[in-house]
């Protein structure tokens, strides 16, 4: 089950819809960083700005809903479950 997030959290990199089309915005930030005309385009420069950053990347759907998240390699791998 996915839930809505408040993108406050500074170490997050959000892919969210917006009404030019689908924003890359840091989490917690009032104002996007780019703004691209499809998901694609913003999930590459959210993913390669994450990247820099060390952050997660939340990809939000056209809802707001969370469908995924990336922490580009950083987990854990000794994980019991």
């Amino acid at each position: 089950m996915t839930k809505k997030s408040s993108s406050k959290n500074p170490s997050t990199r959000h892919v969210v819809p917006n009404p030019k089309g689908w924003a890359n915005k840091k989490g917690g930030a009032d104002k996007a960083t780019s703004v691209h005309s499809t998901k694609k385009e913003a999930e590459k420069a959210a993913r390669t700005q994450s990247k820099k950053e060390g952050s997660e990347l939340v990809i939000h759907g056209k809802d707001g809903q969370i469908q995924r998240k990336d922490s580009h390699g950083h987990d854990p791998h000794n994980i019991k479950g």
